[in-house]
């Protein structure tokens, strides 16, 4: 359906404002499906957030500074959240032995365990991008891209995309 139906909003202002209101939009749509995807893990989007950046530091350890400067949401309590990870074994926080000011965050393998079992619900998630095609994706990253005013991304050709996102034939 289209954004003037969903919304029930016939006339916008200008198509600025209709692509405004749809990133908005679609952003709500997305967050809904995700977390409903991670509500089986008793896990936020942000704590899966600092689960991912922990686990591409992996095995060496991160500071709150490097996760918060990496998270989606930069609105997040990064300490909060990862205060939150460490109660539940996910992660483990020590104090830095050459800073005593700063910690040492970790990603455990009870951790790397969740993120493994969180693997499909997540591409399930990814999914929802399946009703475009890979060039589309790649013209629609380009463009959210360039709207935050993003360096381009290089890549050799589009056709090399598409097959990495094919799936594997045995």
């Amino acid at each position: 359906m289209s954004l003037s139906h969903d919304i029930k909003q016939r006339e916008f202002r200008s198509e600025y404002q209709k692509a405004i209101l749809n990133i908005l939009y679609t952003h709500n749509y997305v967050v809904g499906h995700m977390s409903e995807a991670l509500k089986d893990f008793d896990i936020t989007r942000q704590q899966y957030n600092v689960l991912r950046i922990l686990r591409g530091q992996y095995p060496r350890h991160s500071s709150i500074n490097l996760i918060k400067d990496r998270m989606l949401d930069k609105m997040s309590d990064t300490s909060r959240i990862v205060e939150r990870l460490r109660i539940k074994g996910l992660i483990s926080r020590e104090e830095c032995s050459s800073d005593k000011r700063s910690v040492e965050i970790k990603i455990t393998e009870k951790g790397l365990a969740l993120l493994q079992t969180m693997e499909k619900p997540m591409v399930d998630v990814e999914k929802l991008l399946h009703t475009l095609t890979i060039n589309e994706t790649a013209q629609l990253n380009q463009l959210l891209d360039k709207l935050r005013g993003s360096e381009p991304e290089i890549f050799e050709e589009v056709e090399t995309l598409e097959l990495m996102n094919q799936p594997e034939k045995f």
